[in-house]
């Protein structure tokens, strides 16, 4: 069973890191667009009013593609001054029932941003300036939150099937 679930975490751990790259792509492209926008402004005195509606579109997928990777990294912020003190069965409880936590709200996000993406996808709204598709801005959200709720889910298996030496506890998602 840990055989499995290692190669599962390594399998989604791949698509993780994959959308980090996309989430820095579309940063990549943010730049380019505000520095078009900044220059047609102050240079060419002709402000593009597209920019402003574009990179803020583009903000909500690149703030969300990343919650995976920084579990992958273990990139959370977390204080253990209080958790180190613990003995390491506690540690391993405390890393179960956070790991837990980390899911059920990955989950309800998941469940959110998926109708949004249907609602959206259905109603077929666009946006006010640029006229896109609304749903090409939620479906990249739900698809991050499902992946972080499935590497969540597979990582709290990863770690309840671990035993609780002190060191090990601490690698968990506390």
């Amino acid at each position: 069973m840990r055989e499995l679930i290692d190669r599962l975490v390594l399998w989604v751990e791949a698509l993780v890191v994959a959308l980090a790259a996309f989430g820095a792509f579309l940063i990549f492209v943010q730049m380019i667009w505000i520095s078009y926008g900044v220059f047609m402004r102050y240079v060419m005195g002709a402000p593009d009013r597209l920019v402003t509606e574009a990179t803020a579109l583009l903000l909500f997928p690149v703030a969300l593609v990343g919650l995976a990777f920084a579990m992958r990294e273990d990139s959370y912020p977390r204080v253990t001054l209080l958790t180190d003190k613990l003995r390491p069965g506690l540690q391993k409880l405390l890393a179960l029932f956070n790991g837990a936590i980390m899911v059920l709200i990955g989950l309800f996000f998941s469940i959110t941003t998926i109708n949004a993406t249907i609602r959206a996808f259905n109603s077929g709204a666009a946006s006010e300036i640029l006229r896109w598709p609304r749903f090409l801005f939620w479906a990249p959200v739900a698809l991050s939150l499902t992946l972080f709720t499935l590497y969540a889910v597979l990582r709290l298996v990863q770690l309840a099937l671990r035993s609780a030496p002190a060191a090990e506890a601490r690698d968990g998602m506390v």
